[in-house]
């Protein structure tokens, strides 16, 4: 008597945790024909021999429903379909950083023209920036002179910036937050 080797049925779910066809472990399934329509909940062997009927594969859409609920389906075109929405989440999604710029409230104007450049370069690959006057010793007193200081360097960029953050106090440094419009 000649044995066959069967191939041995992975218990594990694939990589994307998309189960098809033999992976599917549960007993009863709800079953969605290639139309859409719903087949009803029938046992998992007739599931299987109904999407071989139509040439396609059995997945898993909802694992976590009782029964789960599988469509008969290229497995394909799932994972195709599956890949680009991903693709399309990526493209909608905002990337930013958060630069940050330091100055003190004595900076010369030739400094702070050369800080306000770099500011712009940043708004316009819209990363956030963050302004940080920092107060050393006695300097804390001029906490007034570093808050106009912000509110000036707002002022310089406003057409291309708005203020996510108004100046406030963090310990010995006032910050305030820019963000492109």
């Amino acid at each position: 008597m000649t044995s066959i080797a069967i191939p041995r049925r992975s218990t594990r779910p694939t990589k994307d945790r998309t189960r098809k066809n033999r992976d599917i472990r549960a007993k009863e399934v709800r079953v969605i024909d290639p139309d859409g329509e719903q087949v009803g909940v029938i046992p998992i062997y007739k599931a299987l021999a109904i999407a071989a009927d139509f040439g396609l594969d059995l997945v898993e859409i909802s694992p976590n429903a009782n029964p789960p609920v599988c469509k008969i389906m290229d497995y394909g075109r799932f994972k195709y379909e599956q890949t680009k929405k991903l693709q399309e989440a990526k493209k909608k999604q905002t990337t930013f950083q958060l630069k940050e710029i330091k100055v003190r409230p004595k900076t010369g104007e030739h400094d702070l023209q050369t800080k306000l450049g770099h500011i712009r370069k940043f708004i316009e690959k819209k990363d956030k920036v963050k302004v940080t006057v920092v107060f050393r010793g006695r300097e804390i007193t001029l906490s007034q002179l570093g808050r106009d200081l912000l509110q000036k360097m707002a002022e310089e960029v406003q057409e291309i910036a708005v203020v996510e953050q108004y100046p406030k106090f963090e310990g010995r440094t006032m910050i305030m937050i820019l963000a492109p419009k």
